[in-house]
C-alpha cells in the first residue's frame, strides 16, 4: 500500500510539474507551485526528485514527450489518405487550442525555447524527446507509405509548423496559423508524393 501511495504521489508530481509548464514555462515555477499543485508535502518532491526541481522537469519533460507523441497516430489513423490525415492533424489542433483557451500545448515545445541556452542538462532532455519524435514520426510516415528520406522531412517540416504556429496562434488568440501550417504540409505533401510517383 505504502508503495502504491508512493508511486501515485510521483505521478502527480511529474503530471503537475507537466501542467505549470505548459502555462508558465520552467523558470518561473517555483517548487512551493509544484507541491501545492500535486497535493503533496514538499517533502515527497525532495524523496523522489533529491535534485529537485531541474530532475523533475528532466521527468516531466520525457513522460509528456513520451504521451505527445502518441497524438500522431490518434490524429492520423482514421485517414486512408495521409493528404487528409495532415490537415486533419492541424485542425485537431486548432480546435483543441481555442477550445481551451490558448493554454499552450506542449510543455517541451515552451521550455525548449526558454532555456535553450541556460539550462544546457534539461536542453539535452528536451532535445533527446524531440529526436525521439523525429525518429517515431518518421517511422509512422514510413508505415504510411512515404520513403524513410521524405518521412524525415516531412516530419521535421510537421513538427516545426506545429510549434511554430503554436506559438502564433497563442499570441494572436486565432487558429488561423494552425490551419495555414496544415494546408502548408498539405501542400508539400502532395509535391513529396508527386515526385515519388515520378521517381
Amino acid at each position: 500500500m505504502a508503495e502504491k501511495m508512493s508511486t501515485t504521489t510521483r505521478q502527480r508530481l511529474v503530471t503537475a510539474v507537466g501542467e505549470l509548464m505548459r502555462g508558465h514555462g520552467y523558470s518561473a515555477i517555483t517548487v512551493k507551485q509544484i507541491t501545492v499543485a500535486a497535493d503533496a508535502p514538499m517533502g515527497s518532491l525532495y524523496h523522489h526528485f533529491p535534485q529537485g526541481k531541474q530532475q523533475i522537469a528532466a521527468e516531466a519533460l520525457r513522460t509528456s514527450g513520451a504521451a505527445y507523441i502518441q497524438l500522431l497516430p490518434m490524429l492520423m489513423d482514421p485517414y486512408d489518405d495521409l493528404r487528409e490525415a495532415v490537415p486533419a492533424a492541424f485542425e485537431a489542433a486548432a480546435e483543441t487550442i481555442e477550445q481551451s483557451g490558448w493554454i499552450n500545448m506542449c510543455p517541451v515545445g515552451t521550455v525548449a525555447g526558454e532555456i535553450a541556452d541556460s539550462e544546457p542538462e534539461l536542453r539535452a532532455v528536451a532535445a533527446e524527446v524531440i529526436t525521439s519524435w523525429i525518429d517515431q514520426g518518421s517511422d509512422y510516415l514510413v508505415r504510411r507509405g512515404l520513403s524513410p528520406a521524405d518521412a524525415r522531412e516531412m516530419i521535421l517540416a510537421v513538427l516545426s509548423a506545429l510549434e511554430g504556429a503554436f506559438i502564433l496562434s497563442r499570441t494572436l488568440r486565432s487558429t488561423d496559423p494552425l490551419r495555414s501550417a496544415g494546408r502548408a504540409m498539405s501542400a508539400r505533401l502532395d509535391q513529396l508524393l508527386a515526385a515519388a510517383r515520378t521517381a
